[in-house]
């Protein structure tokens, strides 16, 4: 098997800042940065015959953040760490000890995880430099129960 370090050098993406040597990466790598909390939110379901998920009730959710892109800024970051952290802690926090069918983004909707998932991912990119991530996944566990994920690709 042929590493990257064998042979020729593969063809390589260039970032619009720095220098190039700096910034190269493989074709078809990417880096990824991963952000993940826990926190405690309530919902209840909308859709008829839930038995007592139609009732309120709380779930244990942790929420993992990854964004994915093939470049890296004049600081070699793809994302700063401490920015996207912040921005996942602001969105828990929003979310914590709160009813999710009182929340404007999930009127008119059943409050699903899978519902939550996607509104998360939308807020975070609404508030986060995305000039860089090509890739966006975020994945939400419910309680132990359930995990499910939320992906979008970005133009850039």
């Amino acid at each position: 098997m042929k590493t990257p370090f064998d042979g020729a050098s593969p063809p390589i993406r260039r970032s619009d800042e720095g220098h190039a040597f700096d910034r190269a990466v493989q074709a078809g790598a990417v880096y990824t940065v991963r952000v993940s909390r826990r926190f405690v939110a309530q919902h209840y379901l909308t859709v008829p015959d839930c038995g007592p998920e139609n009732e309120l009730h709380s779930h244990r959710f942790e929420v993992s953040v990854e964004l994915a892109g093939s470049t890296l800024s004049a600081h070699d970051y793809l994302i700063d760490i401490d920015e996207l952290t912040a921005r996942v802690d602001d969105l828990v926090e929003a979310y914590t000890d709160v009813t999710l069918n009182d929340q404007p983004r999930f009127a008119g909707h059943n409050p699903s995880v899978e519902r939550f998932v996607r509104v998360f991912c939308d807020r975070l990119l609404e508030s986060v430099e995305t000039a860089r991530i090509e890739q966006a996944t975020v994945c939400m566990r419910e309680d132990e129960t359930a995990r499910v994920c939320y992906e979008t690709e970005l133009s850039t």
